[in-house]
């Protein structure tokens, strides 16, 4: 069966738009841009596979599509800017055999003026086409919720924006098998600001209840039971929760080294989130001052080292910087995670525990650092010797929370 659609780039924004193209009945080919980590099961893959999803064995395949949309990932670089390199090799693979004709969307997460700047420009040289005229170009932010079962591809609104109006037409009506809703930007700038936008609200709304955190711990203030309250309000507020940092895919953008201007906000946002991981080993070590033992040599069990509960995804999590804290403080770091088999920090090995019950009755200190759906709060309260909650997740008073 000949391929409807072309992802390109089978990431994190990569594979949900394959799977919901499949579920949809779009016959839907898959290449890769580089050493991408998925998170389906083999019964998810088994799934695709039977309806009509297929890996590209060769770039040549790309050029036979009437969709193209470039997923690639964009992780920070060592100078703090987005790595562009896997889109531009996307760029470069699907212009050698790209048709007229064809729609072309980015939706890989990028700075405004990507798509008609670094894109249209990489695609238009090695196809000899011109974007608007012979092939139509888009952008559509990704809207990805990883392991959220209340959220699906065909109740998520998308927003797009085409190079003309055209391009956002052709780019809606793919979008439109997809989604009940589509919603049109005026051009491809304004649809990467949205995505920038929508990036950014969760940084700094997660730094600012971790600002909070710390002040209610120093003031003596039940920071979560403020929270409960706060979120009866039904005008004005969005209840976010404090944790040990911020992990993901979607990175923060301050627009340092791209723009003449920086978001300070976010700037500072970063900088706040960023801390958490060093504030957690510092609650730890209090702790187990508190209770007569020093850090060095005290056993510190990791509950949950995900980004997010009930996946496997470990992306950017504050787990391996709160393990390498610990170590360095000469702490006897172990971990359980019923979706991560084994962990290495430094290059070596964190003795997992099969049994976190057992564990936590042994560990001097057990961290609950990701709440999986698995773990038996209550119990765990029970059986842990002294029990640091970073999640808030625990019954009321059964533990010291963040």
């Amino acid at each position: 069966m000949p391929a409807d659609l072309a992802v390109i780039g089978l990431g994190p924004h990569g594979l949900p738009l394959a799977q919901a193209a499949v579920a949809a009945g779009i016959p839907t080919l898959g290449y890769r841009t580089g050493p991408e980590t998925g998170s389906l099961s083999p019964a998810e893959l088994r799934r695709m596979l039977a309806g009509g999803f297929r890996p590209a064995g060769r770039p040549a395949e790309l050029g036979r599509v009437r969709t193209a949309v470039i997923c690639a990932p964009t992780p920070r670089g060592t100078d703090g800017a987005l790595d562009l390199s896997q889109v531009e090799t996307a760029a470069r693979t699907l212009a050698a055999h790209l048709r007229p004709h064809t729609t072309v969307i980015l939706e890989s997460p990028v700075y405004p003026g990507t798509t008609e700047e670094f894109l249209r420009p990489l695609l238009e040289e090695g196809s000899r086409l011109r974007a608007g005229r012979d092939f139509h170009l888009a952008y559509s932010p990704s809207r990805v919720d990883p392991g959220n079962r209340d959220v699906t591809p065909a109740t998520t609104p998308k927003v797009i924006g085409g190079l003309t109006p055209a391009c956002t037409e052709s780019a809606a009506a793919f979008y439109g098998r997809l989604t009940d809703k589509v919603v049109r930007a005026r051009g491809p700038r304004e649809a990467e600001t949205v995505q920038l936008l929508e990036t950014n609200y969760r940084h700094v709304n997660i730094a600012l209840v971790n600002e909070m955190a710390v002040l209610c711990h120093d003031l003596g203030v039940d920071l979560w039971d403020v929270i409960r309250c706060a979120e009866t309000k039904p005008f004005g507020f969005q209840s976010f929760r404090p944790g040990p940092g911020v992990g993901g895919h979607s990175v923060p953008q301050d627009l340092s080294g791209h723009a003449t201007r920086t978001l300070r906000m976010v700037e500072l946002a970063q900088q706040v989130n960023t801390r958490m991981p060093h504030y957690v080993v510092q609650r730890a070590a209090t702790l187990l001052n508190e209770h007569g033992k020093s850090a060095r040599g005290a056993r510190v069990l990791l509950l949950g080292i995900t980004y997010k509960p009930d996946l496997a995804d470990q992306q950017a999590t504050p787990a391996q910087e709160i393990a390498i804290r610990l170590m360095q403080l000469g702490a006897c770091v172990s971990y359980h995670d019923p979706h991560v088999p084994s962990w290495n920090v430094l290059d070596r090995p964190v003795p997992r525990a099969d049994s976190y019950y057992e564990a936590a009755a042994e560990a001097d200190l057990t961290i609950l650092l990701q709440q999986h759906r698995t773990y038996d709060l209550q119990g765990l309260s029970v059986k842990a010797q002294l029990l640091l909650d970073t999640r808030g997740a625990t019954p009321t008073g059964a533990a010291h929370r963040l």
